[in-house]
């Protein structure tokens, strides 16, 4: 089970940005599994690849970004782009207790549900 879900809050928990707090907009799998689905693996053997989930989280690691007009509509510029970052460097923040790191329970129909190591609330 993933620890960290698109919609969650966290805490940035190591880095320049220690401290953030930001919502997960996006996660992003191991770099050799995504390159195992697209079909390119063989091709990038000799690279070194990422093995680790990396997330995308709101106002955090934000780089800027060149961008060259598109098109009649697109306009150029200067634009801010958020980065991903290690999952590893993030924690869910609990709305009763802060950051912390999710339990794992099971209810009723066997579904599993993650909850808050310290209160025990629902984390969703």
């Amino acid at each position: 089970m993933i620890r960290v879900k698109r919609g969650d809050k966290v805490q940035v928990r190591s880095g320049k940005y220690r401290g953030k707090q930001g919502e997960v907009m996006k996660v992003l799998p191991p770099r050799s599994k995504r390159l195992r689905e697209i079909g390119e693996a063989r091709s990038m053997r000799k690279q070194v690849m990422r093995s680790e989930w990396r997330v995308i989280v709101d106002g955090v690691n934000v780089a800027k970004r060149n961008t060259k007009p598109r098109g009649q509509t697109m306009q150029g510029g200067i634009i801010d782009k958020d980065m991903p970052i290690p999952m590893s460097a993030v924690s869910i923040v609990c709305p009763a207790c802060g950051p912390v790191r999710p339990a794992v329970l099971f209810d009723e129909q066997g579904r599993k549900l993650r909850v808050c190591n310290k209160c025990t609330t629902d984390l969703g």
